[in-house]
Parts: structure tokens; C-alpha cells; sequence
């Protein structure tokens, strides 16, 4: 019996745990991906201390520093049950491996959310992907394209022009709503086109992928609705999962994401949320709310077994 279970490691769920384990409580880690979406950022140039870190040289850092005072980690692992039971919870993964833990502190973030074009699902892995720092390298001297117009997209599109021969960004606005710092780079790479006011209806290709169907004319002077390509990064954004906090009876928001109080504490005894799968933090998601957010969990926590 573990008296914490943090379900996730990434930025919320790890700061959580340098908390627990110093308040000398047993802590297991379940993470399918360890480190989130910070292992797939291309630069972190927001998070004090570090000017420009490459996201996975952060987490590294962040997972020594988990597993400093003692934390116990299950990497490649998703948590697909969780039952209450007498004395705290029992959470069960995919492999149908099952532990048992007094409180659980939810911080497995957001999942991708998709386009949902035909030709898609079809695609995937085979020249459409969810992820730029996975899979960029097997675009060298290549044609992509990067679907998005937020933070993940324009880094995606800048961390691709480094390998691609040429990078399109498809936007549907008419301008890009990343950070400032990031639009400026990205508008001054002569390898990055970007295309506004466009969607892709749909993706085409045999065994790999080929093209794919915009909605609006790209080229006036053929008049083609179509842009081949060699790769398609698809980066418009996150939505919630709430296949694990339903399975409790875990209040949410309209949008899905799962209230906290002020202590991250849901409606449910023994069980809180931290990071950007809960409505704190006024929807901010950056890794210095999320490690905020994991912090108070933790404090909480210890509080809470304490019975303070």
C-alpha cells in the first residue's frame, strides 16, 4: 500500500513527487510517457533558470530529481482502472498490473486531439504524426507541413526546418497565434511558408503519404486545392480524458477538465489533480503552473493523511 499514487510524469506529476518523498511518503509514479509533453518540446526558454533548454534535456533533470529522495517509477505505462476500495485506491494499468495506493494525485495531462479527416487514421505513422520531436528526423532534405497555428505548431515548424528541405505551416486564421518570440522566428526562416485561412479536408497516399486536400485554393495561378507532401504534423492542440475520473464520479468543468480547489482536491476524498488537466491555474498551461500545481497536490496530500 503506497500512501500516494501520482498518475502521469510529467512536469506536475514529478514536482509532486520531490515534494512527497520528502514529506517521507511511499510514492509510486505510473507514467506512460515519462516527462509529458516537455519531452516533446523543442526549446524551453519560459521556465526560470534556464534561458533555452531543449525539452528533453529538461526532463532529464526533472527525472533525477523525482527519483532523488526515493520515489518509485513505472514508465511505458497507462493507468486504465481505478477503483475506491477500503482503505484508499486500487488503479490498474494496461499490462493488468495492479496497485494499491491510501491517495491519488491525477496529473496525466491531455491527450491530442485529432483532425478527424479521412485518410487520417489510414496515415498515421506512415507520414502523418502527432509529434515533431519523434519523428522530424525522418523527413531530411523532405517536403512537410505542420497543421496549427499555437506554440506546439510553430516550434514543430521551426524544429522541422532545421531537417526539411522545405516546411508549410496551415492555418486556419489569419494569424498565427503563438508567442511572439516564436512568430518572429518562425516568419524568418526562408524555408517556413505559412498558409492562412486553409484547413486540410483530407489526406491522401497509397502505402505512405502523397498529398493532401486544402479547402482553399493554395496555388492561384494552377488554381490546386492540393499540396504534396512527404509529412504531416498534426498540432492543434490538447482536450481532456476523462476516461479515469469518470470512473470515480471526479467533477468536471464544461470543457472537460477536472475541478480542483484552491488545495487541488476534487470532489473526491484522497484524490487530487494537478497540471493541465484540471480548471487551475486559470487555464494556464505551462510547466511552472503545472509544477505549482503539483507542488500543492503534494502539500495536500500530506496534510490530508495526516489529518491536519
Amino acid at each position: 500500500m503506497y500512501d500516494v499514487i501520482i498518475i502521469g510524469g510529467g512536469a506536475a506529476g514529478l514536482s509532486a513527487a520531490v515534494y512527497t518523498t520528502r514529506f517521507k511518503l511511499k510514492t509510486l509514479i505510473i507514467a506512460n510517457i515519462p516527462g509529458g509533453l516537455v519531452s516533446e518540446a523543442y526549446k524551453v526558454e519560459n521556465y526560470l533558470g534556464f534561458i533555452s533548454i531543449p525539452g528533453h534535456e529538461l526532463v532529464e533533470k526533472f527525472l533525477k530529481h523525482a527519483k532523488a529522495f526515493g520515489a518509485e517509477m513505472i514508465q511505458g505505462r497507462k493507468v486504465v482502472k481505478i477503483e475506491k476500495i477500503k482503505d484508499g485506491f486500487k488503479v490498474t494499468t494496461g499490462s493488468k498490473e495492479s496497485y494499491e495506493g491510501k491517495t491519488l494525485i491525477l496529473a496525466h495531462g491531455l491527450k491530442r486531439r485529432k483532425l478527424n479527416v479521412p485518410g487520417e487514421k489510414e496515415l498515421s505513422g506512415k507520414g502523418v504524426s502527432y509529434c515533431v520531436a519523434c519523428d522530424a528526423f525522418l523527413f531530411r532534405d523532405k517536403v512537410v507541413a505542420v497543421i496549427g497555428g499555437g506554440n506546439s505548431a510553430v516550434t514543430g515548424a521551426l524544429q522541422s526546418s532545421e531537417l526539411a528541405k522545405k516546411v508549410y505551416i496551415i492555418y486556419r486564421r489569419n494569424k498565427l497565434r503563438a508567442d511572439p518570440i516564436w512568430i518572429e522566428k518562425v516568419l524568418s526562416k526562408p524555408n517556413i511558408e505559412v498558409i492562412y485561412k486553409t484547413n486540410v479536408v483530407e489526406i491522401k497516399g497509397k502505402d505512405n503519404l502523397e498529398q493532401v486536400v486544402l479547402d482553399n485554393v493554395y496555388n492561384v495561378y494552377k488554381g490546386s486545392k492540393t499540396l504534396d507532401l512527404d509529412g504531416l504534423f498534426i498540432e492543434i492542440g490538447f482536450i481532456p480524458d476523462n476516461s479515469l475520473s469518470n470512473q470515480i464520479g471526479i467533477e468536471t468543468d464544461e470543457k472537460g477538465l477536472i475541478k480542483i480547489r484552491q488545495d487541488c482536491s476534487t470532489n473526491i476524498n484522497g484524490v487530487f489533480a494537478a497540471g493541465d488537466a484540471t480548471n487551475g491555474s486559470n487555464n494556464i498551461e505551462q510547466i511552472v503552473t503545472a509544477t505549482a500545481e503539483g507542488t500543492i497536490a503534494a502539500f495536500s496530500v500530506y496534510f490530508y493523511l495526516k489529518g491536519g
